[in-house]
């Protein structure tokens, strides 16, 4: 069993001191060095202290790191007695105490508990050594002195101590803890004095604290601290509930190691594991194509970090490719609930009333409400942030060939079967469990805060070069059809492609599991090209449904093309062109078909001899559809479907009967938009109208005879009440209308009808 570098111990009282003026020193602001270090001379963090010898570390032998930034710490030895110790950063204790787990091979061993330090808030640790709540201000040493009134101590002074209890710290012979002496502001010196511009102001030396101790024989003394060479509390507990204040008012006391104990009266050997986070394993891929065609070497190498300030000697390493669930959840600091507080009917106070008082300067006073006075804040039952949390590169599909469907706003039949070009993709993906593991052959050693690449695969796949074209007219890119035929899921991560012993490209996968594949892109290729020479599309309605007020159209749409195809390589090429048409679809005229289920995208494949110019003609069938609302119908449109002789008669007649009503619509829709106009027309004349009436002064009806003003509005009001009676009629009308299409349409069939077979 191996020792710790550098054991925790009990060292010796000379070399404590030191070692904790050195801690102190780190902790704390430059102008408070020399006073805590004299008022400190033994204070060493209490996690530090082990009892007996220094503990042995218990072996790391096993790591599993995960996607989600976890990882699994399994720890083997033998235990005899409590002098085995874990070592962990204290930001890492949460998530060791939820997940610890023992095993005993032979059982053995007999683990009863793990001793730990234990974590404070900030506002718990001041708590405890008696410093004011302010966490974001630095410790100083006033504050440090107040902390300990009434508390006794040894003061050094020179060559002479004495003991006693702090009463309290003055300044310039005022309490240093009235605040409102503290906020006068400093004297000036007698040089800064007067009104002389070219007198310089000199600050004030800063006044010296003073100490007021009570004595063993009951004197009452006034220290200088300009005099005291050395504090040191008589309270043994002090040292340790200062330095617990220290590691958690500071960012070390959370970088900290800290020393797990376990407790154990059987000796034996022992297996113990636990999850703590660590940084994200991730992988880089290269793939080197070799010459005969289908055959490529992979690579997988991971990028692994030691981020703890252990040395990783003879570690097995499992790289795991799965995101099991994992939170966090704070365990390790002591946590208190709210308790109510009852207090009897008749106020009680635990001094006499006229002690140090009188009525007079008693009037008006009353007990507040203590409820959560002078708390920690450390009540609160919440998880603490659940949730799994996605620790991969998000590559998603970048670098494949799909490039989206469907951009006509239509999309695939569910009722006109043409055909199935998915069937052309001829593996699947084989999921074999949901978390899937790379095992590294050699145990590894790395060094604290180091990172390594290590190779985890190094296999044989199936990969073809080729090249693809997003649509005609597109550059040509150079690319790869990818399978991997491999037994492990690849994780996502870059790739690089060689060929013919040089870089041809890089590229990024995106997770791919047994059996899957992708086609990648990771060049140009210059030398080919496809433009089209004539297309012709054709849409021709096969079937019509209505269904919660959309008219959804099944058609088959009919594409003729002619492209023409160059190859201006010596060597030839696999040309791989997206077909913008789904799966449900037939296609006629490439050499082959293909299918990239990732994008859900039909490929032609046309295979090019080099040097070769070619004109290729191409048929294509595909089954889509087009929905639309009720409202957005035209009279004309329904009318058009119904002279489709490709729709069946049934529904042309419903289609016909759906357009007059339609019409009918259409035309009352006139009238009510001309109704709405003259309403808006009549509102603007009336607004004039009162315009001109204010201006000549006759706001009231009188006189409405003689002015032709007032008369005209009045008539414009009447006029505006008719045509808002007549444009609610209209409405109404409106509604009923279009009911009346909706019935009509409601004839034809539904959404859950049998799919029609093409021949």
């Amino acid at each position: 069993m191996r020792k710790p570098s550098q054991p925790l111990g009990n060292p010796s009282h000379t070399s404590t001191q030191a070692a904790s003026q050195r801690s102190l020193a780190r902790r704390l602001t430059w102008g408070l060095l020399l006073p805590i270090a004299s008022i400190l001379p033994a204070c060493t963090p209490t996690y530090t202290r082990v009892p007996g010898n220094s503990l042995s570390i218990l072996p790391l032998r096993s790591l599993r790191l995960y996607e989600t930034g976890i990882g699994y710490f399994e720890r083997s030895g033998t235990v005899s007695g409590d002098d085995t110790g874990l070592p962990l950063p204290a930001g890492h204790l949460d998530d060791a105490l939820k997940t610890l787990v023992i095993y005993s091979q032979d059982k053995t061993a007999r683990v009863y508990g793990i001793a730990f330090p234990s974590s404070v808030s900030k506002g718990m640790g001041r708590a405890l050594a008696g410093l004011p709540q302010n966490e974001d201000d630095a410790v100083s040493y006033r504050e440090l002195l107040l902390s300990l009134k009434g508390a006794t101590m040894a003061v050094r002074i020179g060559e002479a101590t004495i003991n006693g209890r702090l009463i309290d710290v003055q300044r310039n012979g005022h309490s240093a803890s009235d605040k409102a002496k503290e906020e006068e502001s400093e004297p000036r010196s007698e040089e800064s004095k007067g009104s002389g511009k070219d007198k310089p102001t000199v600050p004030a030396a800063k006044p010296e604290l003073v100490l007021m101790l009570l004595s063993e024989a009951g004197e009452l003394v006034r220290i200088p601290t300009g005099m005291i060479s050395a504090i040191r509390p008589l309270d043994p507990t002090y040292a340790g509930r200062l330095g617990t204040a220290l590691d958690a008012v500071t960012q070390r006391g959370a970088q900290s190691q800290r020393m797990l104990r376990l407790l154990s009266r059987d000796g034996g050997p022992i297996t113990l594991g636990y999850l703590t986070e660590t940084p994200l394993w991730r992988v880089t891929y290269r793939l080197v194509v070799g010459e005969s065609k289908g055959s490529a070497g992979l690579q997988g190498w991971a990028l692994i970090h030691n981020d703890t300030d252990e040395e990783w000697r003879g570690v097995k390493l499992h790289l795991v490719s799965g995101r099991p669930d994992s939170y966090l959840f704070p365990m390790a600091a002591p946590r208190y609930t709210r308790r109510q507080l009852v207090t009897p009917e008749n106020q009680l106070s635990t001094v006499p009333q006229l002690l140090s008082n009188s009525a007079d300067r008693m009037w008006g006073d009353h007990i507040e409400d203590s409820y959560g006075a002078g708390g920690l804040g450390l009540s609160g039952t919440g998880m603490g942030g659940g949730g799994t949390g996605e620790g991969t590169i998000g590559l998603g599909s970048i670098g494949t060939v799909g490039h989206g469907s469907g951009g006509s706003g239509d999309g695939t039949s569910s009722l006109l079967q043409v055909g199935n070009l998915a069937a052309a993709a001829q593996s699947t993906g084989i999921e074999s469990g949901s978390l899937f593991t790379y095992t590294m052959s050699d145990a590894i050693d790395l060094r604290p805060r180091s990172s390594a690449l290590l190779p985890f695969i190094n296999e044989g796949v199936e990969a073809e070069a080729i090249t693809t074209l997003a649509k005609p007219g597109a550059a040509a890119r150079a690319g790869l059809r990818l399978v991997n035929s491999t037994k492990q899921t690849l994780p996502a991560g870059p790739m690089s492609i060689y060929s013919d012993g040089t870089l041809a490209g890089e590229t990024a996968i995106d997770r791919l599991k047994p059996g899957e594949r992708r086609f990648l892109e990771y060049g140009s290729d210059l030398d080919v090209s496809l433009t089209g020479v004539k297309s012709q599309t054709r849409d021709e309605p096969q079937r019509l449904t209505f269904d919660r007020d959309a008219l959804e159209e099944h058609f088959l749409r009919r594409v003729d093309a002619l492209y023409r195809i160059e190859n201006r390589s010596g060597q030839p090429r696999t040309l791989y062109l997206s077909l913008d048409i789904g799966a449900n679809a037939r296609v006629q005229g490439a050499d082959r078909l293909d299918f990239d289920s990732n994008s859900n995208q039909a490929i032609a494949v046309f295979e090019l001899t080099p040097g070769s110019r070619v004109e290729r003609a191409m048929s294509m069938i595909a089954g889509r559809h087009t929905s639309r609302r009720l409202t957005a119908l035209s009279a004309a449109h329904l009318a058009d479907l119904a002279q489709q002789q490709s729709v069946p008669a049934n529904e042309r007649s419903i289609l016909q009967e759906a357009s007059l009503r339609q019409r009918e619509l259409e035309a009352a829709k006139v009238e009510l938009d001309k109704s709405e106009a003259d309403i808006k027309k009549t509102e603007k004349e009336i607004e004039r109208l009162r315009e001109h009436l204010k201006a000549m002064g006759h706001e009231t009806a009188a006189g409405a005879v003689q002015n032709p003003v007032l008369k005209r509005i009045l008539d414009a009001e009447d006029r505006l009440a008719a045509l808002q009676k007549k444009q609610e009629t209209l409405e109404s009308d409106q509604d009923k209308r279009r009911d009346v299409v909706r019935k009509v349409l409601e004839r034809l069939p539904k959404k859950q009808d049998k799919p029609l077979t093409l021949p």
